[in-house]
């Protein structure tokens, strides 16, 4: 039996509370619970237990979870509810200690031998947690590893707080429904969605601080190539330009970090002070490169946590507890790690996965008082900003079906292209690069126009305050807006009325700027209406003719403006 009396058990929000009686109502083996990134799935799933072994459902739990962190923070969550937990069992031991209610375990202990597991599952009527369920199809090793230590179990509870993958593995013991196009669907039987968790203060609504700038490089055959980063590029330049911004050896990353900082210190000024920041990086050695740009630029000491480094566990429990202002790590901060204090991140990853994006951008949403708002600082580049734009939208796992005639040869020649990009990009060499805050994503809208990084205009949205109601949020960033574009006009305004100080720009200038003029019109648009960037920017080409705004001449992009104006 728990050791906590019932009094004594941590209350329950209320999707936990409505999740907890569609649980005992139905009384079924499997139940799939999706709730968003710092909604409280482990409150959910310890209550869940204390039930099932207070009325002697079962005998004994078992967590799985993905990494060996997670299985200390499980084991010390559990002792809340009374239920001691082994974080420290190997599959060596066989079974856990008497004086255990159970064990975490990772699901590479399960795939390594899942016939230890299943062992342990058959000699009690155990419960089984499946943390973050989505792992379990990680690899095939892994998945039929958990079917086979868990086929058997009493229960088994499944949670996730992103109900999808980037392939079509099954998650093993999730239903699908079939759908009209052939393609089968995760189905939940309990959903809190973050537009959800939003509304009802659960989670923090997310800034997102979009920039842009130049990027250039020379390739392995010698060639030097300049562009924006953010303009529509094939796949292979925006991954290099991406890449050569995250290069620590550039200026961009130095500007963003710098950036970030800015901000991380206006809301520990502003209400917040012990808010903190992590730099999530794409490995190892740029993780300590970017601690060591933190340090020059800032003159701060960042902790860095890489997961094969020994004590990384301790070092993160140490800095959750801690005032300290700064992380930097590669994955093992990524999902499931609690970090309520996180506010500020720099996604310094090329990473574009809706799952890793999802998991990471968690991090920094757990709220702890109602108006504490998160900054999150990222390359704008069309599959992130795309991704910013929808973080409300709640996804499952869709299995495609596969089509019957795909062509082998074809796929491949797209596995070989892939591989080709990821060595070019390896040998690349960055030969500088600056950054500009191009606009900042809020709850799917876009605001502000293009401003260099480190001019007075950037410090107005950096330093705009912490505390702040999603409303006031986004009334500030209009405001912001139309004094940008108000003085923007003004310095448009005839030549003729005063002496021109710069020279007069290129017709590649122009368009360049007009396109910037028309994007944050369209973003404007997007947030009083709601509808998607594409389809506003359809509307306009239907109305006024004219190719993409891309290849939009510079009468035709004028003409679009003064439409977007005047509706």
């Amino acid at each position: 039996m728990p050791a906590a009396p019932p009094e004594s058990l941590p209350s329950l929000r209320v999707w936990q509370r409505k999740a907890m009686v569609a649980y005992h109502r139905g009384q079924s083996k499997d139940f799939l619970a999706v709730a968003t990134p710092g909604a409280g799935k482990t409150t959910f799933a310890l209550r869940i237990a204390y039930d099932l072994l207070a009325d002697g459902t079962v005998d004994t739990v078992t967590v799985v979870c993905p990494t060996e962190h997670l299985k200390v923070q499980w084991a010390g969550a559990a002792a809340n509810f009374g239920i001691q937990l082994d974080p420290s069992f190997r599959n060596a031991d066989v079974h856990n200690a008497a004086d255990f209610h159970g064990a975490v375990v990772t699901y590479a202990q399960v795939g390594a031998d899942p016939s230890v597991h299943r062992r342990r599952t058959m000699t009690r009527r155990t419960f089984v947690i499946l943390d973050e369920i989505h792992h379990a199809g990680d690899s095939r090793s892994w998945g039929e590893g958990v079917l086979t230590a868990f086929g058997e179990a009493e229960r088994r509870l499944a949670l996730t707080g992103t109900p999808f993958r980037s392939d079509d593995n099954p998650i093993p013991f999730v239903d699908y429904e079939d759908a009209p196009d052939g393609s089968k669907r995760s189905k939940a039987d309990s959903l809190y969605g973050y537009r959800d968790a939003l509304s009802d203060g659960v989670v923090r609504p997310v800034m997102f601080m979009a920039y842009s700038g130049q990027a250039k490089w020379r390739s392995s055959a010698g060639d030097e190539l300049a562009v924006r980063l953010g303009q529509p590029l094939t796949k292979d330049l925006t991954a290099q330009a991406w890449r050569t911004a995250l290069d620590p050896s550039g200026e961009w990353i130095k500007q963003v970090i710098r950036a970030a900082d800015h901000r991380l210190v206006s809301l520990r000024a502003a209400g917040m002070p012990d808010a903190g920041g992590l730099v999530i990086a794409s490995d190892q050695n740029t993780a300590r490169a970017y601690a060591g740009i933190l340090k020059r630029v800032t003159g701060k000491t960042a902790q860095v946590v890489l997961s094969d480094d020994a004590g990384s566990s301790d070092r993160i429990a140490k800095f959750a507890a801690s005032d300290e202002e700064w992380l930097i790590a590669v994955r093992m901060v990524s999902e499931g790690v609690d970090i309520p204090r996180l506010a500020v991140g720099v996604y310094a990853t090329n990473a574009q996965t809706p799952l890793y994006f999802a998991q990471a951008i968690g991090r920094f949403v757990r709220s702890r008082r109602p108006g504490e708002t998160a900054s999150v600082f990222l390359p704008s580049v069309i599959p992130l900003l795309q991704l910013a734009e929808n973080l409300e939208a709640d996804r499952d796992h869709v299995i495609k079906q596969k089509s019957e005639d795909a062509d082998p040869e074809l796929l491949l020649e797209q596995a070989q292209r892939q591989l080709d990009e990821g060595t070019e990009l390896g040998q690349r060499e960055t030969l500088e690069s600056s950054a500009e805050l191009d606009q900042v994503i809020f709850e799917g809208g876009s605001f502000g126009l293009p401003v260099q990084a480190g001019s007075p205009e950037e410090q107005e949205y950096l330093g705009l305050p912490g505390l702040l109601t999603s409303e006031q949020v986004h009334l500030l960033l209009q405001k912001r807006q139309r004094e940008q574009m108000a003085k923007q006009k003004k310095s448009s305004a005839p030549e003729a009325a005063k002496p021109s100080a710069e020279p007069p720009m290129t017709n590649a200038q122009r368009r360049l700027k007009l396109r910037k003029q028309l994007n944050a019109l369209v973003g404007a648009q997007s947030f009083a209406t709601g509808e998607p960037h594409g389809k506003i920017h359809a509307k306009l080409r239907s109305k006024c003719g004219g190719p993409p705004s891309a290849q939009a001449t510079i009468e035709q992009l004028e003409e679009r403006i003064a439409t977007i104006r005047s509706w």
